[in-house]
C-alpha cells in the first residue's frame, strides 16, 4: 500500500508562493527579500496564537487558491458610488484593469502603477517589517499595485474610489497600495471590496500610507462581499506631527474578515480617529484588531466599534493603545460595543491600555447585550412589526459610527446597502 503524503495548510501556500513574482520585484526588492526570509519561518496562524486566538485560519488555507490574471468584470456596475464624482481605480481578480480603471481625472494627485511605481515613492513611506504569514505572503506576491502621492500643501480636489472585484472562482488577490502625503497635503479615499455571488476568493491586501506633517487623510473602507470569500486587510498608517487621520471600517458582508489597523502616532499634536461596525450574518466571522502607538506627546487618539451580530454569526474585536514613556499629555480612549441579536451568536472583545507615562488620560470600555426589551416594547406599542422596531434600533445604535463617514454622498451609499440587505429602517 503507498504512503499517502500529507499536505500541510502552509505547503498550500507556500506552493502559491513558489508560483508567483510579485509586480514590485524591482521597486520594492529589499523587504521582497526581507518578506520572503520571514515567510519560511512564520507559521500559519491558529488559535494557540494570542492574535488568532478566536479566529481560525483552518477554512481559507483548506481552500485550493490559485493565482488568475482574469479581467471579467461582470457585477463591475454594482460597485458604483453614484453621484461621488470620484477617480476610479479597478482590481479584478487582484488585477489592476486599466479598461475599467479612470484616474486620469484626479486632480492633485499624482497615481502610478505596477512596474511604474519609483523605489523612492516607498522608501519615503518606511514600511515597516511584516510580522505575521499573511503580511509577508502579501509583500511577496502582490499581484498589483499603485502608489497615490499628495505633494506639500496640496489638496487633492477629486476623491480616488479604489474598487476590488472577485469574479474568478477560487482566485486570490494580493494587491498593494501605496500613499505618501506631503506635508500640509490632504486626500480623501474609499475603497471598496466585491464579489459575485457563489464565487469563492481570498484577498490579501496591503495598505502602507504615510500622512506627513500637518497632512490630512480621510480614509473609509466598505467590506460588500460575499459568504463564500475570505479576506484579510492589512492597514498600515504612519502620522507626522500635526497630521491628522479619519479610518473608517464598514464590514456590511463577508464570510470570513480579518481586519488589523495599526496607526503609528510617529509625532506631537497628532489626531487619530478609528472607528467601524460589523453586522455578520448566518455563520459570518468579522475580527477587528487595532493597534494605536502613541510616541510623542500631546496627541490623541479616539475609537470607537461596533456590532450586531445575528444567526450563528461570530465577531472578534482586540484593541490596542500603546503610550509609550515619553508620550505625556495623551488623550486616548477607546469603546467597543455590542449587541447579539441571537442566542446562538458569538462576541469575543478585548479592549487593551499599555500605558508608560504618568500625566495622561486613557479609557478604554465594552458592553454586549441585547436589544433593549423596554425600547422593543415602546416601538410595538405605537404599531410598529417586531421587525420594523428591530431595524430602528440597529439604526440608532451604529448612527454614530455612520456619522464619523465625513463624505455625505458615500455615507447615504452605505445606508442604501445597509436597507437594501434589510439591516436599517430609514
Amino acid at each position: 500500500m503507498e504512503a499517502t503524503t500529507v499536505i500541510s495548510n502552509k505547503d498550500k501556500f507556500i506552493a502559491l508562493n513558489e508560483s508567483k513574482s510579485s509586480v514590485l520585484k524591482n521597486s520594492w526588492a529589499n523587504e521582497i527579500e526581507a518578506a520572503i526570509a520571514a515567510f519560511t519561518t512564520f507559521e500559519l496562524p491558529t488559535t494557540r496564537h494570542e492574535e488568532w486566538k478566536y479566529t481560525r485560519t483552518t477554512r481559507l488555507a483548506n481552500e485550493n487558491w490559485k493565482w488568475s490574471e482574469s479581467l471579467e468584470n461582470s457585477g463591475l456596475s454594482n460597485t458604483i458610488i453614484e453621484d461621488l464624482n470620484a477617480a476610479r481605480i479597478v482590481f479584478i481578480n487582484g488585477n489592476l484593469s486599466l479598461a475599467d480603471s479612470s484616474f486620469n481625472n484626479a486632480i492633485g494627485c499624482t497615481i502610478s502603477v505596477n512596474e511604474n511605481i519609483a523605489a523612492s515613492d516607498i522608501a519615503q513611506i518606511n514600511v515597516a517589517p511584516a510580522t505575521n504569514v499573511f503580511e509577508a505572503f502579501q509583500r511577496t506576491n502582490t499581484s498589483a499595485a499603485i502608489s497615490i502621492r499628495v505633494e506639500k500643501n496640496t489638496a487633492a480636489e477629486t476623491p480616488l474610489h479604489i474598487v476590488h472585484l472577485i469574479t474568478d472562482n477560487e482566485s486570490i488577490s494580493t494587491p498593494a497600495i501605496f500613499i505618501h502625503l506631503g506635508t500640509g497635503a490632504t486626500l480623501e479615499v474609499t475603497e471598496s471590496f466585491h464579489g459575485n455571488e457563489n464565487t469563492k476568493g481570498l484577498t490579501i491586501r496591503g495598505l502602507y500610507a504615510h500622512v506627513g506633517t500637518n497632512a490630512r487623510l480621510e480614509y473609509n473602507k466598505i467590506q460588500a462581499e460575499k459568504d463564500e470569500q475570505f479576506h484579510i486587510s492589512l492597514d498600515n498608517v504612519r502620522v507626522e506631527n500635526d497630521g491628522y487621520s479619519n479610518f473608517n471600517t464598514l464590514t456590511i458582508d463577508g464570510g470570513w474578515v480579518r481586519n488589523d489597523l495599526r496607526i503609528d502616532l510617529n509625532g506631537q499634536n497628532i489626531e487619530a480617529h478609528l472607528s467601524g461596525f460589523y453586522l455578520p450574518r448566518n455563520k459570518q466571522l468579522v475580527d477587528n484588531h487595532t493597534k494605536v502607538d502613541h510616541m510623542y506627546p500631546h496627541c490623541m487618539s479616539n475609537e470607537l466599534y461596533k456590532g450586531i451580530l445575528f444567526d450563528q454569526s461570530t465577531g472578534v474585536f482586540n484593541g490596542k493603545v500603546y503610550v509609550r514613556k515619553d508620550a505625556q499629555k495623551t488623550n486616548a480612549y477607546q469603546t467597543n460595543s455590542n449587541i447579539l441579536a441571537s442566542d446562538d451568536a458569538t462576541m469575543n472583545t478585548k479592549p487593551e491600555l499599555e500605558i508608560y507615562a504618568d500625566d495622561v488620560k486613557c479609557s478604554h470600555g465594552t458592553t454586549t447585550g441585547q436589544l433593549d426589551e423596554q425600547a422593543m416594547f415602546y416601538l410595538r406599542a405605537r404599531g410598529m412589526s417586531p421587525d420594523s422596531a428591530r431595524k430602528l434600533l440597529t439604526t440608532a445604535f451604529i448612527n454614530d459610527v455612520l456619522n464619523k463617514v465625513e463624505n455625505k454622498i458615500v455615507r447615504q451609499h452605505v445606508i442604501d446597502a445597509l436597507v437594501q440587505k434589510g439591516l436599517l429602517y430609514i
